[in-house]
């Protein structure tokens, strides 16, 4: 039988959902905590691989398992794992769904708070300038992407992906009553390594005036570097959800 771990976890102090060399990631936790339950070596497959710091809300793996589980299965393995990592729930699918392949849709957010506050830092990054970023500009930023499908001014350097292409069903900014937090919500069939904080320095980049829009039109239309890019931190980057054609 082959099933779905839907999870969360708080990223800070991993590696990103696969381990680096000195350092953990998400999945080598799930995994050892798996293999003290059912007491054989299980290997599980994610539906991506979020970079260090990025946070996840609506994650999914799959894994392969023969036999019945053990008697409060799910109790105990969240009972085992740290406090950072929680498994909501197990869904069994058919023996050649895949976590990464299958996934049809991933939906992020970018959160970012304007004044200092603590207790907003677990999943928000403060954005320590003066300037502030004006609502309107940075959804004429981030609303010029959906009129593109390839995206390499917005993919880190190194990436073995072999194209470039996204399909953006949403890119915009909102902001609470407020006016001191701002999120930025994206929904796409695939991103780009670190193309999200990529985006989200260009559009901040924009509202403060150091990068035209043209500037940016230009480079989606020549798919060269855009000059200045500026990759925000990780720490306000949360997966909230990923659609499959056969979960609900």
């Amino acid at each position: 039988m082959r099933y779905f771990l839907q999870l969360s976890y708080n990223g800070a102090a991993y590696s990103g959902w696969q381990s680096q060399p000195n350092s953990t990631g998400v999945q080598a936790v799930i995994e050892e905590h798996l293999q003290t339950i059912l007491r054989e070596p299980v290997e599980i497959v994610g539906c991506g691989r979020t970079d260090a710091g990025v946070h996840a809300s609506g994650f999914y793996a799959h894994f392969d398992w023969p036999e019945p589980f053990p008697e409060h299965f799910l109790v105990r393995l969240n009972k085992l794992l740290p406090a950072d990592i929680a498994i909501q729930a197990i869904h069994p699918v058919h023996p050649e769904a895949h976590a990464r392949f299958d996934a049809r849709q991933r939906r992020y957010k970018y959160q970012i708070h304007l004044t200092k506050d603590p207790l907003a830092n677990a999943q928000s990054w403060f954005y320590p300038h003066g300037h502030q970023p004006r609502l309107h500009v940075l959804n004429e930023a981030a609303q010029l992407l959906l009129h593109y499908g390839e995206f390499a001014p917005f993919c880190k350097s190194g990436t073995d992906a072999m194209t470039r292409k996204c399909r953006l069903s949403e890119s915009f900014w909102v902001s609470d009553r407020s006016g001191t937090r701002l999120t930025y919500w994206v929904t796409s069939d695939r991103f780009l390594r670190g193309m999200i904080r990529l985006i989200v320095g260009m559009c901040l980049k924009v509202s403060e005036g150091k990068i035209d829009l043209q500037d940016v039109r230009e480079a989606l239309d020549k798919q060269s570097l855009l000059e200045g890019s500026w990759s925000v931190p990780a720490d306000g980057l949360t997966l909230c959800e990923v659609r499959y054609p056969y979960l609900s």
